[in-house]
């Protein structure tokens, strides 16, 4: 597979902008965008803090997994991954054996201005405090070492942060083809 028909998947710690980032790359690039959160979501007919209660997140990873590598098979995609998918080896694996990983790397500082907009969809979050909610964030950091690419955006909104990935992944197709 080319490089330009790989697909770009989405990695960093939950809240950081994955899915809005996602989707305005995806239409300024002309690619479908899939969001694996939502794709778990249909599959169970569920939120992700339901499925968490009622199956598990045992249950709930391994559904991950296997929409992850999947979709990592697939040209020209732009895909969002959840927080937690890189603490899993194999999806890291698949992610960055079939497409262009980038790392949406947002400080703590900003990402805790965000908290009170994900909270109530992060099961993975629920009932624990900011303290606890930092040594996550910390604790997950090094499981998004592995990527092609990494954007700080804590000064960047969805858009110039779409526009960067654009420019960059267009620059490198010029390059590396």
């Amino acid at each position: 597979m080319s490089l330009k028909e790989k697909s770009i998947v989405l990695t960093g710690f939950m809240g950081v902008g994955k899915t809005s980032v996602g989707k305005a790359v995806a239409k300024k690039l002309y690619r479908d965008f899939i969001d694996i959160d939502e794709e778990i979501e249909k599959k169970f007919q569920m939120p992700t803090t339901k499925i968490f209660k009622t199956y598990g997140e045992e249950t709930f990873r391994e559904v991950e997994k296997e929409l992850v590598i999947h979709f990592s098979k697939q040209k020209m995609k732009v895909i969002s991954l959840g927080g937690g998918a890189f603490l899993q080896e194999e999806i890291k694996q698949a992610c960055y054996k079939n497409c262009i990983i980038i790392f949406l790397d947002l400080s703590f500082e900003s990402w805790k201005d965000r908290i009170n907009l994900i909270i109530d969809s992060r099961p993975v979050l629920q009932g624990k405090s900011l303290k606890e909610m930092e040594k996550l964030y910390y604790e997950r950091q090094p499981i998004y070492s592995t990527y092609h690419s990494k954007i700080k955006t804590d000064r960047l909104d969805i858009e110039e942060t779409a526009e960067y990935i654009k420019d960059s992944l267009k620059l490198a197709w010029e390059l590396y083809e």
